[in-house]
C-alpha cells in the first residue's frame, strides 16, 4: 500500500471556513494531502473582518502536537497564526521534540485581508527570535517582512529581495518574499535560500475582491508540496500555480459579502 502523504498544519481557526486551519485544510486535500491540526486561537471572523480571537492555552496547544506525533507520519509541517509569545515557544519546543528532521513551512501571519491586526508586538519578537531558526521556509509578504525587520515595505523588487536576505540572516533556510502587495501587471515571488539560490516566480495579477485566505493556501501549498516530496523550489513553483488559480476562480464562489475566499477547489468543482 502507497504511504499517503501527512501534512500537519499549526494555526487558528477561521470560523467563516477561508483561512487559517479551514483554508488549509482545504489546500491539503485538493492537493491529495491528508491534512492534520493543531489549533492555537479561535477567531471570530467573516468575509467583513475579524470580531475577536480566542486563545488556546499554551499547554492545551503543546498537547496537540504531542497527540498528533505520536500517532501520525507527518512529512511537513505548516505554522500559520500564533498570537502570544507562550503558544510561540510552546510550537517551538514541541518542533524540538518532534520535527528536528521535517520540513517547516512558517507564514508569519500578523494582519488579515480585512485590515484587522492578528498578532501583538510581543508576539512578533518571539516569532522572530524562537521560530524563525526552526524554519525551513519563511513565507512574508511585504508587509509582514517590514514588520519582522522594523522597516518601511519594500516597493521594488530589488527592495523586496534584499529584505528577503535580511530575514534570511535571522536563521531560516530559506525566504519566500511574497509581491502580492505590490503593484503591476505581474505578481512576483522571490525564493531567496541560504545557499545563495535566488529564483523569481510571476504570475499575471489576477483583480478580484474575494481574496481572502491567499498567504494561508500558499504556505499550505508549499508544505504540501513537501510532504510529498518535492524540493522546494518545484514546491513553490507549484503551490504558485495552484493559488493564481485559486484567485482566479474565486469569483464563481459566491461565500460572504466583504473578501470572500480563493476557490480551493477550483479544479475539482466542475
Amino acid at each position: 500500500m502507497a504511504t499517503t502523504p501527512i501534512a500537519l498544519t499549526i494555526a487558528g481557526s477561521d470560523s467563516s471556513g477561508g483561512a487559517g486551519i479551514q483554508g488549509d485544510l482545504k489546500t491539503f486535500a485538493a492537493l491529495r494531502v491528508y491534512g492534520a491540526s493543531v489549533i492555537t486561537a479561535l477567531t471570530a471572523q467573516n468575509t467583513r473582518g475579524v470580531q475577536g480571537i480566542h486563545d488556546v492555552p499554551p499547554d492545551f496547544v503543546a498537547a496537540q502536537i504531542d497527540s498528533v506525533f505520536s500517532d501520525l507520519d507527518v512529512a511537513a509541517v505548516k505554522i500559520g497564526m500564533l498570537s502570544q509569545p507562550a503558544t510561540i515557544r510552546a510550537v517551538a519546543d514541541g518542533l524540538r521534540r518532534h520535527a528536528k528532521n521535517l520540513p517547516v513551512v512558517l507564514d508569519p501571519v500578523m494582519v488579515a485581508t480585512s485590515g484587522d491586526r492578528l498578532i501583538s508586538e510581543e508576539a512578533v519578537a518571539a516569532l522572530r527570535d524562537a521560530l524563525m531558526p526552526l524554519a525551513t521556509l519563511i513565507t512574508p509578504n511585504l508587509p509582514e517582512a517590514a514588520a519582522l525587520l522594523g522597516e518601511d515595505a519594500a516597493k521594488t523588487e530589488n527592495e523586496a529581495v534584499a529584505q528577503a536576505r535580511k530575514i534570511l540572516a535571522l536563521g531560516a533556510r530559506a525566504v519566500l518574499i511574497k509581491g502580492g502587495h505590490a503593484e503591476g501587471d505581474e505578481s512576483v515571488d522571490h525564493l531567496v535560500v541560504s545557499d545563495g539560490t535566488l529564483r523569481r516566480f510571476a504570475a499575471p495579477r489576477v483583480v478580484s475582491t474575494n481574496s481572502h485566505g491567499t498567504g494561508c493556501t500558499l504556505s499550505a501549498a508549499v508544505a504540501a508540496g513537501l510532504a510529498g516530496r518535492l524540493e522546494l523550489a518545484d514546491a513553490v513553483a507549484r503551490a504558485k500555480t495552484y493559488v493564481t488559480a485559486a484567485i482566479r476562480a474565486a469569483d464563481s464562489v459566491s461565500v460572504g459579502q466583504g473578501h470572500g475566499p480563493v476557490h480551493h477547489f477550483h479544479a475539482l468543482w466542475r
